[in-house]
């Protein structure tokens, strides 16, 4: 029996004794056209503006209840009109009075002062064999009307001139009116038509040049740009190979000049700098080339994380070496305690590390160098003695020394065998004439 069969049977109403609460249907938002999903589901539907916009709570602010605010279709006055035509506008009237003054937008008609001159003054100054007084006049009419837009003067201009030439002959007339008018020549020192005078010739050229460049395919502007990048890379590397040879040179010049100072005990033989190896000298150009190149690389970035460029100009410096050189410069630098790389990679701190780095390098260069020379002493030493004649087994050094020309060295000797008597025989007999010894218990 069911629940609801009791209900009838005791004559109860078939309501349920707990009424479920119906839920709220959700509203269903379509992702509206032109907006990806992931960006729907991060914004929620609310899509940003493009540009700040107001609040429309400030829009919808009511006015001050002391002022009655009224819109009204009133006549304007504008001083940027010369003509007498009378104008119409929209005008905010508080309290029943209009408003009175120019025109709000009269500020914004700005014209440019164009020069005025004379009969007497075209015949004294201006006067050119390819323009006539009616063509410059009707050129500075044009001029004062359109405000120097040189494009629309040449479009209304009636004769066949070119741009260039309308340019041309109007800063030319105003050069030669303002020298005419000025009281001293210090008063156009800095006037911009004296500093800086208008030339055709460039004029044409830098349009011809900007034609060419806006004629451009991607593909020639991207071999252009290359091409730019290669050569800047190309005038880098020579200007730091160029500042170490200049440090090699003013280097091998001390190192002269200390040797010049140091007297005799100083002496060096003057092959002794040909005769070192190449991995001692030829790394600090090559290092610089490569230092140079890689910072016309990062500096094309413009962007880029400094730890990255820090490792491109640690590679760089450690180019030149070989893998268990670097491995040595790693392994110095936690001897001294330093990370490898820095936990706090500032322009500062990446600056001290590379330095500390090529100082390194340097030292390790100073100890293979070290090693080297002392190596080519001894050999020296060895060379010296095998170059002397063959010394007899027999002979021996006396104990006396004796010099010549200040150096002292010892003399050889015989050393004279021992001679046995006639009727000496020797103490020790022959192997031969020994006896054998005879076995004994423990041998066998």
């Amino acid at each position: 029996m069911g629940g609801t069969d009791a209900k009838d049977i005791l004559g109860l109403p078939k309501t349920p004794l707990y009424e479920k609460k119906a839920r709220p249907q959700k509203e269903s938002h379509r992702k509206p056209d032109g907006i990806s999903r992931e960006v729907y589901a991060l914004t929620g539907g609310v899509a940003p503006p493009l540009m700040p916009s107001i609040d429309v709570t400030h829009l919808k602010r009511p006015p001050p209840p002391h002022e009655k605010v009224a819109w009204q279709w009133l006549p304007i006055n504008s001083s940027a009109r010369k003509d007498d035509l009378q104008l119409y506008h929209w005008v905010r009237v508080v309290n029943g009075v209009p408003p009175t003054g120019d025109y709000s937008f009269a500020k914004y008609n700005k014209s440019v002062d164009i020069l005025k001159y004379t009969d007497d003054d075209y015949e004294n100054l201006l006067t050119d064999p390819v323009w006539t007084k009616e063509e410059t006049d009707q050129l500075f009419q044009l001029c004062e009307r359109f405000d120097l837009r040189f494009t629309v003067i040449a479009d209304r201009f009636p004769l066949s001139r070119t741009l260039e030439e309308l340019k041309d002959r109007y800063y030319s007339v105003t050069r030669a009116l303002l020298r005419a008018r000025a009281q001293s020549p210090a008063d156009l020192a800095n006037h911009p038509l004296m500093k800086e005078p208008y030339d055709m010739t460039r004029d044409r050229e830098r349009k011809r040049a900007l034609s060419m460049v806006l004629s451009q395919s991607r593909h020639q502007e991207k071999k252009d740009a290359e091409i730019l990048a290669e050569a800047k890379r190309i005038t880098e590397i020579r200007l730091a190979a160029r500042r170490a040879a200049d440090l090699d040179v003013s280097g091998n010049e001390n190192i002269g000049l200390d040797k010049a100072d140091g007297g005799p005990g100083c002496s060096v033989s003057p092959s002794s700098n040909s005769q070192l190896p190449a991995t001692a000298v030829a790394p600090s150009t090559l290092t610089m080339a490569d230092y140079a190149s890689t910072l016309a690389s990062l500096r094309m970035l413009h962007v880029y994380l400094r730890t990255y460029g820090l490792e491109q100009m640690v590679q760089a410096a450690s180019s030149a070496v070989g893998l268990r050189t670097i491995k040595r410069v790693e392994q110095t630098l936690q001897d001294l305690g330093v990370n490898l790389k820095p936990k706090v990679p500032t322009k500062t701190v990446c600056d001290e590390h590379l330095e500390l780095r090529k100082e390194i390098l340097t030292l390790l260069n100073l100890q293979k160098q070290l090693l080297y020379k002392e190596s080519e002493g001894s050999s020296h030493r060895e060379g010296a003695y095998a170059a002397m004649p063959d010394t007899p087994k027999d002979r021996v050094f006396a104990s006396e020394p004796f010099s010549f020309g200040g150096i002292s060295a010892e003399r050889p000797i015989k050393k004279e065998p021992k001679r046995k008597g006639p009727g000496r025989q020797a103490d020790t007999p022959s192997p031969a004439h020994k006896r054998p010894r005879k076995l004994k218990a423990s041998d066998l």
